[in-house]
């Protein structure tokens, strides 16, 4: 697929999404969230893929919202189907896929932004980075996800502190906070991101998709997250893989991971 707004690189076994929209401080229009979708599905399809970095373009916004021009025509059924589309389309998509996915936030990541780092499985950032839910300064909430996300990575308090004031928060406190990991300089970022990715490709790559999946499913309604841990520990011991692990680790070499 050619993608407008998107730039894919590979380097490796890691795949580089980069929102291109530096002039829009890389908001999600409508077009941008189909092209995500598009990338991010055959990102996780793709066997010479291992994981994805995903990060915006230029030093000044990874993803600086949603484009707001096209909520204005919407009623209440259209909002509803917008916030469904994005969740079932992008931002699920990416939170349960099953390779691992690291948010790079450079510069502002705000609204729609911060709820696409969320969706990601790791976050680091450059120590410029502002972070922050406005939406209640438009009469709305966060609808991608956003307030279930960030109250599971910061607390139910600080969630509902940080969205009802609609603050913005330093890369110092998303790190004191949990919302990111790491946070570095914006000359290191991607290196960093890089680092982090290709230690964890060094893994079974069935065994990240099972860890991925059980720890989704402690914050899953209706699913055991229990339950699934011992499901998926359990496929574990019927993957090469795993006779690989163990064979390495018996005789004291490194294990060549299949994803078989």
């Amino acid at each position: 697929m050619e993608f407008q707004n998107l730039l894919i690189t590979n380097k490796g076994r890691i795949q580089y999404i980069t929102i291109n929209r530096e002039s829009k401080l890389n908001a999600l229009n409508k077009d941008t969230l189909a092209e995500l979708h598009a990338a991010f599905s055959e990102a996780f399809q793709n066997p010479e893929v291992g994981g994805i970095i995903i990060t915006g373009a230029g030093p000044k916004a990874f993803v600086a919202g949603a484009d707001i021009s096209e909520f204005a025509a919407l009623d209440a059924n259209g909002g509803t189907q917008l916030s469904r589309r994005g969740h079932t389309e992008v931002f699920d998509l990416i939170a349960n896929g099953s390779k691992p996915v690291i948010a790079a936030v450079n510069g502002f990541a705000l609204g729609g932004g911060l709820e696409l780092a969320m969706a990601c499985h790791i976050r680091i950032a450059s120590d410029n980075a502002k972070m922050g839910l406005p939406e209640v300064t438009l009469g709305l909430i966060p609808g991608y996800g956003g307030t279930q996300r960030l109250a599971q990575l910061v607390g139910k308090g600080k969630a509902l502190e940080m969205i009802m004031t609609a603050d913005m928060i330093t890369a110092a406190d998303a790190l004191q906070y949990g919302l990111v990991t790491h946070v570095v300089s914006p000359e290191e970022l991607l290196a960093k991101a890089e680092e982090i990715l290709s230690k964890i490709l060094t893994r079974a790559p069935l065994a990240l998709a099972a860890a991925i999946r059980s720890i989704n499913a402690a914050y899953t309604d209706g699913i055991n997250g229990y339950e699934t841990e011992v499901a998926e520990f359990g496929k574990c011991f019927g993957t090469k893989d795993f006779k690989e692990g163990v064979a390495a680790f018996m005789e004291k070499r490194k294990a060549e991971f299949k994803g078989e």
